[in-house]
């Protein structure tokens, strides 16, 4: 019978625990450092290696890296997968072994290169998204594509729900290639089509902020959606404060107000949009916390009956 084939997992948080459990249940991981993660999940993890006598290490910063060739080297494993790390892997470390390395991008590539590929395929209104694995080289995202692995993003995914589903599916995707590699003599490749390659860094404010006059309802709500939870909702200027709108719907009525402007009050706030449709926002932050649009009307009651009868 074959000897089963070494797994260590690079990884950055939790996003990579359903990934961590199969893997370690199937008996392939033989150790896990995490890079620039918090106290909790740090120790967390520490714990669970000691428990199962992985190897373990943890990488705070760029500069631990250089610690990463003789760990690797004390380990010995087959394979290195690298799920959401936060640093670049240099090519001095990478020549450890030739097609050692395996990244699991949660994204399509090359069409949607990195950090935050969930922000972006929401924004973006896509209606499908990938998780890619592919051999690392020495630049961000831009290794040999092994495949790309479908995910379908349903009508009113949030950033939350979308990782949660590529998290869960990722674990099953690592799986597989864990498999591949344990039977296979060699994992076909293909080079990234270099034409159709979009690197986007990672959001600022004016990534998510709200333009009433140039957006659309439908890229409002996608951009709303794209930064719930990370961002606390999307970034926006509204009845006179700056606040983050965090759960709102299209309504499909006209209007005859200026966009970022409110048309009406029901059991949500009805806004203005540049294409003559409405958002009606339900969930909201502002400087008094977070609240429903119940609460917001109840608290700001006076203010936005002068805004609607101006």
């Amino acid at each position: 019978m074959e000897t089963q084939k070494k797994i260590m997992v690079l990884c950055g948080g939790k996003f990579a625990f359903p990934a961590l459990q199969l893997l370690a249940y199937e008996k392939f991981i033989c150790a896990i450092g995490i890079g620039k993660g918090n106290e909790r999940i740090v120790d967390a993890l520490e714990r669970e290696s000691e428990g199962n006598n992985f190897g373990f290490k943890s990488f705070p910063d760029r500069k631990s890296i250089g610690e990463m060739r003789p760990w690797i080297e004390s380990i010995q494993p087959d394979y290195i997968f690298c799920i959401s790390f936060p640093f670049l892997i240099p090519e001095s470390i990478l020549l450890y072994g030739e097609n050692k390395f395996v990244n699991f991008h949660p994204g399509p590539l090359p069409q949607y290169r990195g950090s935050m590929p969930i922000f972006e395929v929401l924004k973006n209104q896509e209606t499908k998204t990938a998780i890619c694995a592919h051999f690392m080289s020495s630049k961000f995202d831009e290794g040999n594509i092994i495949f790309n692995d479908p995910v379908v993003i349903e009508e009113g995914d949030t950033y939350g729900k979308l990782a949660v589903k590529l998290s869960q599916r990722m674990a099953q995707v690592a799986l597989n290639m864990a498999n591949m590699l344990q039977f296979a003599n060699s994992i076909p490749n293909q080079p990234q089509d270099d034409k159709l390659a979009c690197y986007y860094e990672k959001p600022e404010l004016s990534d998510t902020y709200v333009n009433w006059k140039r957006m659309s309802a439908e890229e409002i709500i996608a951009l709303i959606n794209s930064c719930n939870p990370w961002n606390t909702g999307a970034d926006a200027s509204l009845f006179g404060e700056q606040l983050k709108i965090i759960s709102a719907q299209v309504l499909n009525e006209t209007h005859q107000c200026q966009p970022g402007t409110l048309v009406s009050i029901t059991e949500t706030l009805n806004v203005a949009c540049g294409d003559n449709k409405q958002i009606a926002v339900k969930i909201l932050s502002c400087d008094e916390g977070i609240m429903t649009a119940d609460q917001f009307i109840a608290t700001k009651k006076n203010e936005l009956n002068k805004l609607l009868i101006n």
